[in-house]
């Protein structure tokens, strides 16, 4: 059994789908996937880490770019869609799953040009122009909120929420202290704008550690920055005498939820979903030139909820980010209660539910040619997941 994974180009794509990928390396016997990206995409360093194959094509997104980019976006597209189509001749695969990013589109329009089952999944609230396009050709499509529904045909498409890599469950602080060279004994705080990092916060961040030398002897910082911002940011903790660690990027992201007891980051979906998994409690910022503004639009659904206290990019600087803090490090029992919604807000059978409508593509195509397969799981062909 084949199975092609497609997208990428930041983390909040490729999580879900590794989370996706080892859930069925459990689920169906003999699976085999192979994920297709770009090479300039975080899906180029992650992947082979994670011991997957991994395929690329030349792609290009065409939203919020200058003409000049958004011309050489177009003159790759032919490219792309021949990448694609080569790549699934040789590698033949029974379903193609779809996560979103450049290289998403061509790989599953391909897909229903040769006949090959398809699914996409939406990550935010608000879909991207290419997930709205796909959706009219993907078998199935899978949202993780109830407002993306009115999107996509109502017949093929499923709540299902947004997949969380199991292993994100079972950080241990212990383990991540000494991973990160931490003192156990103090508040933690975690800071990341991303896989790529986010200047802003870094930043603010920068300008708020003058407000916080009170607390220089309660708290250290886990923050990661960036490739860019790094060398700056670690001279910047350095000056000021803060306790910490800062890296370009935290590999073991699990010991870093577990070490935290306020993360400050971007509010992208699989953010809010790891977060809400963890039950932790958090300052966001969303990305304000995100599509459709949809981080903002996730970040308020936990600031509502009292999950999350939130500041916008246009309102971000040293002083209104270390107010934030402030509040949070004098009252332990508003993180408490942040912490306790956190909790009851997150979900972790998001990737079981995917699963689920993956097999049912995968029976429904051997059931037409006739093959057996073995499958470790139940599922159903009801309409609600």
């Amino acid at each position: 059994m084949r199975i092609v994974i497609a997208g990428g180009g930041t983390g909040g794509h490729i999580f879900p789908a590794l989370a996706v990928a080892k859930e069925l390396k459990k689920t169906i016997s003999d699976v085999s996937i192979t994920f297709v990206g770009t090479v300039k995409g975080i899906e180029s360093k992650i992947i082979p880490k994670e011991g997957y194959d991994i395929r690329f094509i030349r792609s290009e997104g065409l939203v919020g770019k200058d003409l000049v980019s958004t011309g050489r976006s177009l003159l790759r597209l032919p490219m792309s869609l021949m990448d694609s189509r080569r790549i699934l001749k040789e590698i033949g695969p029974d379903l193609v799953m779809g996560v979103g990013g450049y290289s998403s589109g061509p790989l599953v329009l391909c897909a229903r040009l040769m006949g090959i089952p398809s699914l996409i999944h939406e990550q935010n609230t608000l879909p991207g122009l290419t997930n709205r396009i796909l959706g009219k050709f993907a078998d199935s499509v899978a949202v993780t909120y109830h407002e993306s529904m009115k999107y996509f045909p109502p017949e093929k498409t499923y709540l299902t929420g947004n997949p969380v890599r199991e292993e994100i469950l079972k950080g241990v602080r212990d383990r991540g202290c000494k991973t990160f060279s931490l003192d156990r004994e103090l508040f933690t705080i975690f800071i990341f704008g991303g896989s790529s990092g986010a200047h802003n916060i870094n930043h603010a961040i920068g300008e708020a550690l003058v407000y916080l030398e009170s607390f220089k002897k309660n708290v250290q910082f886990l923050h990661q920055t960036g490739e860019k911002d790094f060398d700056a940011v670690k001279e910047i903790y350095s000056s000021k005498g803060f306790k910490g660690t800062v890296l370009p990027f935290a590999y073991e992201m699990a010991d870093a939820y577990a070490v935290a007891d306020l993360i400050i980051s971007r509010a992208g979906a699989t953010t809010l979903a790891e977060l809400t998994a963890c039950g932790k409690a958090s300052i966001l910022i969303p990305y304000p030139y995100a599509a459709g503004n949809h981080q903002e639009i996730n970040a308020r659904k936990l600031w509502d909820a009292g999950a999350a206290q939130m500041v916008l990019d246009r309102e971000l600087n040293g002083k209104t980010l270390s107010d934030m803090i402030r509040f949070l490090l004098e009252d332990p029992d508003a993180i408490g209660e942040m912490e306790r919604t956190s909790q009851s807000l997150g979900s972790s059978e998001a990737t079981k539910k995917i699963i689920e409508l993956i097999v049912v593509l995968l029976k429904k195509k051997v059931t037409e040619r006739g093959q057996i397969t073995e499958y470790r799981t139940q599922t159903t062909d009801k309409q609600t997941i």
